[in-house]
């Protein structure tokens, strides 16, 4: 039997390699003879960069940048070549060598840079009292994307997810060279509190690379639009430190950049679903860089070759930290259990809370499992060793072998 075993991190407890040596050491336990596969993923938040390098390899480049309250900090991303990271993209550019003498053309792999906001501008980097979106930007996710530039890197895969941030991207593209300009022509910093006094945002200085040379595939784990009442300030400000005055402002600061944008650049946010992943951050990327906005989980199953080892499992354990309704619009265990219907692979869903236990039952998973006892607090259950014991619990209760003959009804 050969079980795959893809998580998502149990976010503030146990990242997703963690949790997969959970589950893998009580499955070993348990049966001794089953054969198991882990698959670290990611739907484009924290833990989308070692996903990818576990899996594909790369170099790490450790870059001297700033956090979203503009710290001095030290970041990562990862440079990999261009074709192992999606089956549909296939540019590439050509060099002149030389054959007995003679000119030859052939393909060079042109390399690709894996940013994770959260390495720079992730609300993981602030204390709990530090938890501010109208203080905090995305700058240092800027600072990333421009030395990967300057070594010539042509290609961007980028992950939204984790972000401290509601700045509405202004803050990276700083980074690269932009310029935000008030009423009366003075230089402003961009951060959420002060976008309504941005009267003008001046690409003449952005890096010449990415102005028209670099391509930016970003990896967007939400569909929610730039503003509005599921836009960006009302849906995430509050849990990323806002208090009800902060989101108004916010809001805003969100609808005053929008329509400069559009002013700008003709480009209308309201109609680019996931405008507001990240604080925003997904819109500046499509508005003032021509981003494609791709499903985060989507793109990195493609990456990594999720359908290939699905297509070889007996059976598939994934899992997040919560599983709700929300599970089924975009995140990791739903699109792991979508590749795999394809294969008539059935899915068994753990998480560390679950509610909507219905929907997602009747969505196609085989079972879904609640790893933490119904009595024991957050506080308590997200401790790392307590949840690895709950995992463990719970994969040693499932009936793998009812699973296994039930196969063909899922």
């Amino acid at each position: 039997m050969e079980v795959l075993v893809a998580m998502d991190s149990f976010k503030g407890s146990l990242t997703s390699p963690e949790a997969e040596r959970a589950v893998t050491k009580a499955l070993t336990q348990r049966w001794p003879g089953c054969e198991t596969v882990c698959i670290p993923i990611s739907d484009g938040g924290e833990g989308m960069l070692d996903a990818i390098l576990q899996v594909r390899g790369g170099e790490i480049m450790q870059v001297a940048c700033h956090d979203p309250l503009m710290r001095h900090i030290k970041a990562r991303y990862a440079i990999i070549g261009h074709e192992t990271i999606t089956q549909h993209d296939t540019i590439t550019r050509h060099k002149t060598t030389t054959f007995d003498g003679y000119p030859v053309s052939e393909p060079a792999v042109i390399e690709t840079a894996v940013v994770e906001t959260a390495e720079a501008s992730g609300l993981s980097l602030l204390g709990l009292e530090e938890r501010n979106p109208l203080l905090t930007n995305t700058y240092g996710t800027g600072e990333l994307i421009r030395h990967a530039l300057d070594r010539g890197v042509r290609h961007f895969i980028i992950g939204l997810g984790g972000s401290a941030t509601c700045d509405a991207g202004l803050g990276m593209i700083r980074a690269l060279g932009a310029k935000l300009l008030d009423e009366s022509g003075c230089e402003l910093m961009a951060r959420g509190g002060s976008l309504e006094r941005v009267a003008h945002i001046d690409l003449s200085g952005l890096h010449p690379i990415a102005e028209g040379g670099a391509t930016f595939t970003v990896a967007c784990d939400v569909s929610n639009p730039f503003c509005g009442p599921q836009g960006a300030a009302r849906v995430f400000g509050p849990q990323k430190g806002a208090d009800a005055a902060g989101v108004e402002a916010l809001e805003r600061g969100m609808m005053h950049v929008r329509d400069l944008i559009r002013q700008q650049t003709g480009v209308n946010l309201d109609l680019v679903p996931g405008a507001g992943a990240a604080g925003g951050l997904g819109g500046a990327f499509v508005a003032l860089l021509g981003a494609d906005l791709r499903s985060g989980i989507n793109l990195l199953m493609d990456a990594i070759g999720l359908e290939e080892h699905i297509s070889h499992a007996d059976l598939v354990i994934t899992g997040e930290g919560k599983a709700d309704r929300q599970t089924l619009m975009g995140k990791v265990p739903c699109g792991v259990l979508r590749r795999a219907q394809r294969y008539g692979v059935p899915v068994v869903l753990i998480a560390g809370r679950v509610e909507d236990a219905d929907l997602l039952r009747a969505a196609g998973f085989a079972q879904v499992v609640q790893v933490s006892p119904t009595l024991q607090s957050l506080a308590e259950a997200m401790q790392p060793d307590v949840a690895k014991k709950n995992i463990a619990r719970t994969i040693a209760g499932l009936d793998l072998a009812d699973l296994l003959a039930n196969d063909g009804a899922w």
